[in-house]
């Protein structure tokens, strides 16, 4: 069998509720226009999100900064990596900015590649498209999404004094899988990362998220949400791990909606504030809520 032909099976053999229909051409023309326009990228395309076409027309969209290339491996992510990353394209924050005003969004999320090659690993690029879009859009709220800045403490602050809507931090995985999963990143680090924002300012938000299927059980999850609270981690979100090519990857365990809805009461049991537990949930799936 055909490796095209392959994946198709493996797609075709996935249980119905991960089956979403198509978004409409007009939720998604415009947002797509204006980012090729001003040629920026957003991880709801980079990583081919299903929920894109609603969260476009919920007036939120997640932009990608620093170029659409990891300096990182991670085998589970669509992101394109194994080759040199872009340079810093430092008309980034205004054409970010130009792009929130011409959708007219209210709640952005800024997230990025890892930037391993960078001395800050991209952190005063994240502190200055916060800045233009604050002042070109007034009143819109910002949420970042960051790679684990090597858990380096005068980085974070960087953005943190920003004072961002919410500080995410995605943990991926869960101990025992962290590893082969995310390839180059740390369980410890980014328990860390979440644990400093709040020593920096207890006032902000932070959130974390799960991507399940990667052969974790069910005490594994419990314990990372455990985990993260214990950092005063706030937000959580689980959804299924969906292998994006022969690449990636094999789906270890497809979890259900049940199973998903279980997750989701013992993290609100435990603590978490803000609940997204579904299996086509996805980091800033309804981030503005």
């Amino acid at each position: 069998m055909s490796s095209n032909a392959e994946l198709k099976s493996e797609i075709m053999a996935m249980p119905s509720w991960l089956r979403r229909p198509i978004a409409k051409a007009s939720e998604l023309s415009t947002v797509q226009q204006i980012i090729k326009q001003l040629q920026i990228h957003t991880i709801c395309e980079e990583g081919r999100c299903p929920n894109r076409g609603e969260c476009y027309a919920q007036k939120t969209a997640t932009f990608l900064l620093m170029g659409p290339i990891c300096t990182r491996s991670c085998a589970f992510c669509q992101v394109d990596k194994g080759h040199a990353p872009m340079a810093i394209d430092e008309d980034e924050p205004q054409k970010v900015a130009e792009a929130v005003k011409l959708l007219g969004l209210r709640y952005v999320v800024l997230t990025s590649v890892a930037r391993d090659d960078l001395p800050d690993q991209g952190a005063g690029h994240f502190v200055k498209t916060i800045t233009r879009i604050r002042e070109l859009n007034p009143g819109v709220q910002i949420e970042v999404l960051t790679p684990d800045l090597y858990g380096d403490i005068s980085r974070i602050k960087m953005i943190v004094k920003t004072k961002p809507a919410c500080f995410n931090h995605n943990i991926e995985t869960v101990r025992r899988l962290t590893n082969p999963v995310r390839r180059g990143a740390k369980y410890d680090r980014s328990l860390f990362v979440l644990q400093t924002v709040k020593n920096i300012d207890s006032t902000i938000p932070t959130k974390s998220g799960l991507m399940l299927g990667h052969g974790e059980t069910q005490d594994e999850v419990i314990q990372t949400m455990e985990d993260l609270r214990r950092v005063g981690c706030d937000r959580i979100t689980l959804g299924q791990y969906m292998r994006p090519s022969l690449e990636h990857l094999p789906v270890q365990k497809y979890w259900t909606p049940a199973e998903f809805d279980e997750f989701g009461a013992i993290a609100r049991k435990i603590g978490f504030s803000h609940v997204r537990s579904a299996p086509l949930v996805r980091s800033s799936y309804h981030a503005g809520e």
